[in-house]
């Protein structure tokens, strides 16, 4: 069995944000690990509570919930990546004064440092940019 850590960049509207999903289920699915998702650059925008998807599209912040809870895994999402697109859990929006959460739950704000550990304790990385 391998363990993975998979980084995500895409947005939820670039194809590398579904490639990396369905590649996520299939690693499962195959009976192997995820270390860690870890969200970065566009890609913080997965964890986003305000994206509204139309009807007719699979909603992939939700999707990535859905996964994420469903298999109790470690999404982290870059700090950094995430302030700069308005994406903060309530720590930072209390520390930046700014009204509320705009993560979703079961993702973590966190800095680079989770991403490098990653690297070393997973057997494999994978990076999914645009």
């Amino acid at each position: 069995m391998s363990s993975f850590c998979l980084i995500i960049q895409g947005a939820p509207s670039s194809s590398a944000s579904l490639s990396a999903l369905n590649f996520a289920k299939a690693v499962i699915g195959s009976g192997h690990q995820i270390h860690r998702l870890f969200f970065f650059q566009d890609g913080v925008l997965n964890a986003c509570a305000n994206i509204v998807a139309p009807q007719d599209e699979l909603h992939l912040p939700k999707a990535w919930q859905q996964l994420i809870r469903s298999n109790a895994l470690d999404a982290v999402v870059c700090a950094t990546s995430a302030l700069k697109r308005g994406i903060v859990d309530k720590t930072e929006s209390d520390r930046y004064e700014l009204g509320g959460s705009t993560m979703l739950e079961g993702f973590t704000l966190s800095g680079l440092g989770q991403l490098v550990e990653a690297g070393l304790e997973a057997d494999r990385v994978i990076n999914f940019a645009p």
